[in-house]
């Protein structure tokens, strides 16, 4: 089944604008909105189901919801029944898990498991891997590289061959995605009051940032002559022709 039609099934409408509850003019920021809205009114009415003993046993016995049941009739914001219903996740949080996960014996499963998954692909891998941004990549690149040399993993033609291109395509595009992420956090007012804590994580990522640029530059600085002289000997050659 595609898209559209599980579009018509779950939301009533194929078209996407309206399952978003968008105009067809909207912005990047409207349609982000949308869809959080939309996630949280649909997740919020599960959770109300099945957190009513009556409307769950209602479900596991015969497979249906009540539809005009209050737990779904009555007026709410879900997005403010969410809230209610779970902690809300701060910054402190997600540096903690990270802080545990990086560097551990999961994380270095799950980079294994990825590069087996996408067969070396790294655009897929550095998606894939918890809590790893950019500045992650040369620590998890050597991570595969010491278990292709040891014999652990295979080989790929798409690891070996990735380049500095790519890997600069990578960077860019995790900037930006850090900017849209940023640009929603302030819109779901996540981590307000933690100025100290942000003005650190900025210059955090700024140290990050200046050395993923130094380790760009040395492997300019360690495989570009290499591929110059090769070029100077391809061009004598055609010369001798």
């Amino acid at each position: 089944m595609g898209l559209l039609e599980l579009c018509r099934g779950a939301f009533g409408a194929s078209d996407l604008y309206q399952v978003l509850g968008v105009r067809r003019e909207a912005s990047a920021d409207e349609i982000r909105r949308g869809y959080h809205k939309v996630s949280l009114r649909i997740l919020g009415k599960v959770y109300a189901v099945l957190s009513d003993q009556e409307q769950r046993a209602l479900y596991d016995q015969q497979g249906i919801v009540d539809e005009e049941s209050t737990v779904l009739t009555q007026e709410r914001n879900w997005e403010e029944y969410w809230r209610l219903l779970f902690k809300k996740i701060t910054v402190k949080d997600i540096e903690d898990f990270e802080a545990k996960y990086k560097n551990s014996a999961e994380e270095l499963a799950d980079i294994k498991a990825a590069y087996m998954d996408f067969t070396g692909n790294m655009d897929k891998i550095m998606e894939s891997v918890l809590c790893v941004d950019y500045t992650d990549e040369p620590r998890i690149k050597k991570i595969i590289q010491d278990a292709i040399d040891s014999g652990e993993l295979p080989s790929y033609k798409a690891f070996l061959k990735d380049t500095k291109q790519k890997m600069n395509a990578r960077k860019r595009r995790a900037e930006q995605e850090a900017k849209e992420a940023e640009q929603s956090r302030e819109e779901l007012g996540l981590g307000t009051g933690d100025d100290d804590l942000k003005a650190l994580i900025q210059s955090r990522n700024e140290n990050r940032k200046k050395e993923m640029d130094d380790f760009l530059s040395q492997m300019e600085a360690k495989y570009g002559n290499k591929s110059k002289k090769g070029g100077k000997k391809a061009a004598s050659k055609k010369g001798m022709k």
